[in-house]
């Protein structure tokens, strides 16, 4: 019995770990070999939701839904899901990055005084996910990191796109959207230092 749950545990790992992909679009990791601080900006332009034309379609029927049950609460929705971005998706990004450099090797922020360098992170794809208590669906974010010095934003010297960074909540407790896709957020940030100790020296 207990080889079996093993067997199932090491392949439940190993499907997660595969089930977010990187690919390089421009440049090599080696490109960013020493360097210590980045300043993050965040875009979500031109963002693609499943099953709908754009973010605004995505919008209107998640609104008109909720107005339908409670005048108002369409609003709501439409505040807290841009909010979310720099309450929750940005600074989740900015600390689960930086927690896995126990000495600082390396840091992300949006105001780091001192750095050079800049990434932009580029969400292209975004799907909430669901809870609905007896059915689930983890949020997933398709991301495209561009690297560039501060004074040449033109020159990108690496460029890479994650796709399937996905997030939940622990045992399941993830009814609030912006808190799944925050965690999608999280796994983006640990795969990509994961990436960058591995690959930049």
């Amino acid at each position: 019995m207990k080889k079996q749950v093993s067997i199932i545990l090491v392949l439940f790992c190993t499907t997660f770990m595969f089930a977010q992909k990187a690919d390089i679009l421009k440049g090599d990791w080696k490109n960013l070999k020493g360097i210590k601080e980045f300043n993050l900006v965040f875009d979500y332009s031109n963002l693609e939701i499943p099953k709908f034309e754009n973010e605004e379609a995505f919008l209107k029927d998640k609104m008109d839904k909720r107005n339908e049950k409670e005048p108002g609460d369409g609003e709501r929705f439409k505040k807290s899901w841009f909010a979310d971005r720099e309450d929750r998706y940005e600074p989740k990004f900015i600390e689960s990055f930086n927690k896995r450099w126990e000495n600082n090797e390396v840091q992300v922020g949006k105001d780091l005084a001192d750095a050079e360098y800049t990434i932009k992170i580029h969400t292209t794809f975004m799907y909430p996910g669901y809870n609905v208590g007896v059915m689930r669906q983890n949020s997933k974010i398709d991301a495209i990191l561009s690297f560039y010095k501060n004074d040449n934003p033109s020159e990108i010297i690496f460029e890479i796109k994650y796709t399937k960074a996905e997030g939940y909540g622990a045992f399941g407790n993830d009814y609030n959207s912006g808190y799944r896709i925050s965690e999608a957020y999280a796994k983006l940030a640990k795969t990509f230092a994961a990436h960058l100790e591995k690959k930049a020296k």
